[in-house]
């Protein structure tokens, strides 16, 4: 500027030296203050490590690694508790800085290091130097980074994308320009939310499917399993797969009351990592509404927390017997063919154990 004769703002005098601790400041705080304070450190904790978790992942999309989060969130707070020690302001990843930083070739810790060092130096005396730096220069390089960090694929790509996804992703635009990035990001995650629930509801109601058991797998021989074609096709398999939540509980209902008059209903529980609780009453009533239509339920392939769920209940042992859970479907299928191929008295047996009496009301339409 001053070769040119250029008056121009500057980035004007910049403090040297280390600044004193202020720790004393800290117990001169009074009491009516602290709900802000607390409300206004969570507001910045909260920006701060959506700042430097989103800088994190723009940098491994472009130098194609992978971060690690908790060391980046515990290497902020540290700094930033450092930084109001001494009367600073709490500061997180800047992905300007780490975008011009990897497009002039730094792409290792070594960069962030020199970065560091540069900032010591300036404090330490190059501050003179950097003082007389223009202001539009950095708002060129601001603006030039700027335009490079937007995600043209994601615009170019929006018409092709779910009409769910794309408005989300316009609110969350919109919103975080014009109103704030917390209660953006706060926006989109809850639509987020809602829009997979739904999404996983629907996929779920299309997959509820019961079929008959000599239906399930033809390569499998029932006969050797010494269950007759008349017995299987009174044994009904249904195969859950993904996790059991409110969603799944109106579509698995409106199965179990679609069910033709049958002997027996097997969940087929393998794929099934979790259940909430709204997934574990609607199984509970399904499980009462099939035995009160003396229908048996038998369970195959229960993972842990499934498993604890319906025994904190009491579904296990209350409603279905520990001896009718099966680790794998070929043993249930085996045991079935040993209790009902001896005779019709060994199938009343088999219903008593359940705890299932059948109404004089109910006609018994099938006869093992």
């Amino acid at each position: 500027t001053a070769s040119f004769g250029l008056n121009v703002p500057l980035i004007g005098t910049i403090p040297s030296g280390i600044p004193e601790l202020q720790l004393g400041t800290m117990f001169s705080i009074q009491a009516r203050d602290m709900t802000l304070i607390i409300e206004l450190a969570l507001t910045l904790a909260l920006l701060g490590a959506i700042d430097s978790l989103l800088t994190s992942v723009i940098a491994d999309n472009i130098t194609k690694t992978k971060h690690h989060s908790n060391r980046e969130l515990i290497g902020q707070g540290i700094g930033n508790i450092v930084a109001g020690s001494i009367g600073g302001l709490p500061g997180a990843g800047a992905t300007m800085r780490t975008l011009v930083n990897v497009n002039a070739g730094g792409q290792t810790p070594l960069s962030g290091v020199i970065h560091g060092v540069l900032l010591l130096a300036i404090l330490f005396g190059m501050g003179t130097y950097a003082q007389e730096i223009p202001l539009p220069v950095l708002a060129g390089i601001l603006i030039t980074v700027g335009i490079g960090i937007i995600d043209y694929k994601g615009l170019r790509h929006i018409k092709s994308v779910p009409r769910t996804d794309a408005v989300v992703m316009l609110i969350v635009l919109m919103m975080t320009v014009f109103v704030d990035l917390i209660q953006a990001v706060a926006a989109g995650l809850i639509l987020s939310s809602i829009l997979f629930m739904k999404q996983m509801s629907d996929q779920l109601g299309r997959e509820v499917k019961i079929i008959p058991l000599k239906e399930v797998d033809r390569e499998t021989p029932w006969a050797d399993e010494n269950i007759p074609d008349s017995i299987a096709d009174n044994i009904y398999v249904k195969h859950l797969s993904g996790p059991l939540f409110f969603g799944f509980a109106p579509a698995f209902q409106a199965m179990a009351e679609s069910l033709p008059d049958i002997r027996v209903v097997i969940f087929r529980m393998k794929h099934v990592p979790h259940i909430d609780q709204t997934g574990l009453y609607a199984m509970e009533e399904v499980i009462l509404s099939l035995e009160k239509r003396n229908i048996a339920v038998v369970l195959t392939g229960l993972q842990a927390q499934p498993l604890r769920m319906l025994q904190r209940i009491n579904v296990v042992p209350g409603l279905i017997p520990e001896s009718y859970l099966f680790d794998t479907f070929k043993e249930c299928v085996r045991w079935l063919g040993e209790e009902f191929r001896h005779s019709p008295e060994r199938e009343e047996l088999f219903f008593e154990e359940l705890g299932i009496t059948r109404s004089p009301k109910v006609p018994v339409k099938y006869r093992f």
